[in-house]
């Protein structure tokens, strides 16, 4: 919030019987600013944080990301892996894991299977949550955050014994 110049002129001022320096104008508000960092984070995983100026968060969504991504190509290698060896004993040939029986390596294939997917849906959620953040911290940057209104936790002596509440303070100027 900041003071800027008197919208109101002089004549009505002084017929309203306000004071100069009593009125402040508010920042204009940019209601399609959530909906665009929200855009940007969607074409651009972070790039919605940067244009809400939290340059800190873009490593914790690439980190999020990727290693989602990680954890996704990892599984999926371990999986086509094993189900080669499966395919290959099946038909008879030699396969990478003699110790194992056939009965293991499905179960070794289902295991892989569940991971790869999971991993999957924390890579989308990842990806998810880049977007919904940046769309509701551009909505918290308009938000008016001022020393004029606040609450506080208190202790209020009821009957002699302590009752906790909140205490709400409203400054006017």
């Amino acid at each position: 919030m900041q003071a800027q110049t008197n919208p109101i002129p002089s004549k009505q001022r002084d017929s309203l019987n306000i004071k100069a320096d009593t009125i402040v104008q508010r920042d204009k508000i940019n209601i399609l600013a959530p909906a665009k960092a929200a855009f940007y984070s969607a074409v651009l995983p972070g790039l919605g944080q940067a244009y809400n100026r939290q340059y800190w968060k873009i490593p914790l969504v690439y980190a999020g990301i990727g290693a989602g991504a990680y954890f996704y190509l990892f599984n999926n290698n371990e999986y086509k892996r094993y189900r080669q060896a499966f395919f290959d004993r099946k038909n008879g040939l030699q396969d990478e894991f003699p110790q194992y029986t056939e009965k293991v390596l499905i179960t070794v294939q289902k295991f892989y299977r569940r991971q790869r997917d999971t991993a999957m849906l924390l890579t989308i959620l990842a990806y998810a949550l880049n977007v919904i953040d940046a769309n509701v911290s551009a909505h918290l940057k308009q938000w008016n955050v001022n020393d004029d209104l606040s609450f506080e936790p208190v202790q209020l002596p009821v009957d002699y014994k302590p009752v906790f509440g909140l205490q709400m303070t409203i400054n006017i100027k």
